[in-house]
C-alpha cells in the first residue's frame, strides 16, 4: 500500500502526478500506548498537508471508533456529498467537499490547539479515490487489529480467540 519506513497511510488524497502536487494524508505512526489496555488500540497519527506554500502536520490520536467513522464518511463522499471527520473537538477535524468538476476541497481545522484552518484544493484526484481510501483503511485494520475488548464501561481485557 502507500507506506514507507513503517508508516502506514490511513488517508492519502492527492492530485494525479503532474498536477498541483497538493496532498493531504493521515499517517499512522504506531500504537498510542502499546501494551497498555486503555491505550493499546488507539493509534498515534499525524495529518500531513503538502502544497506549494504549506507544509504542515498536526498530531492526532485516533480511537477505534474514529476508524469506524471514517468508513461512514467514505460512504457519504462516494455519494458526492460533503463530509466531516473527527469533529468531536478533541482533535483536528477534516472536511472533504467533492465539487462538480470531480475535484475535492479538503479542509483541516486544528481547533483544539492552534485554531488554524488549511483548505487544500485537489483538482485532479484519481478517478477511484474513494476505493483507494477504503483499501488504505483495510490495510490499517490489518496492520493494527483491535486487540482489546471493553467488557463494560471503563473495564477492559485483551481480546481472545472467539471474541467478536
Amino acid at each position: 500500500m502507500d507506506s514507507t519506513d513503517d508508516v502506514v497511510h490511513l488517508i492519502h488524497l492527492a492530485d494525479l502526478p503532474g498536477a498541483s502536487g497538493h496532498s493531504v494524508s493521515v499517517r499512522v505512526l504506531g500504537r498510542f500506548q502499546p501494551g497498555i489496555l486503555t491505550g493499546h488500540d488507539a493509534l498515534d497519527c499525524e495529518i500531513v498537508i503538502v502544497t506549494d506554500s504549506v507544509d504542515a502536520s498536526f498530531p492526532v490520536t485516533l480511537l477505534p471508533e474514529d476508524l469506524e467513522d471514517w468508513e461512514e464518511v467514505l460512504a457519504t463522499l462516494e455519494s458526492g456529498r460533503l463530509a466531516t471527520w473527527l469533529d468531536s473537538g478533541r482533535t483536528p477535524s477534516m472536511s472533504i467537499k467533492p465539487d462538480e468538476s470531480g475535484g475535492l476541497w479538503v479542509s483541516v481545522h486544528d481547533g483544539p490547539a492552534s485554531g488554524v484552518t488549511v483548505t487544500v484544493p485537489l483538482f485532479l484526484p484519481p478517478p477511484a479515490w474513494v476505493g483507494e481510501q477504503r483499501a488504505l483503511l483495510a490495510h490499517v485494520r490489518e496492520v493494527y487489529p483491535r486487540e482489546v475488548v471493553e467488557t463494560s464501561p471503563g473495564a477492559y481485557r485483551w481480546r481472545r480467540d472467539g471474541d467478536t
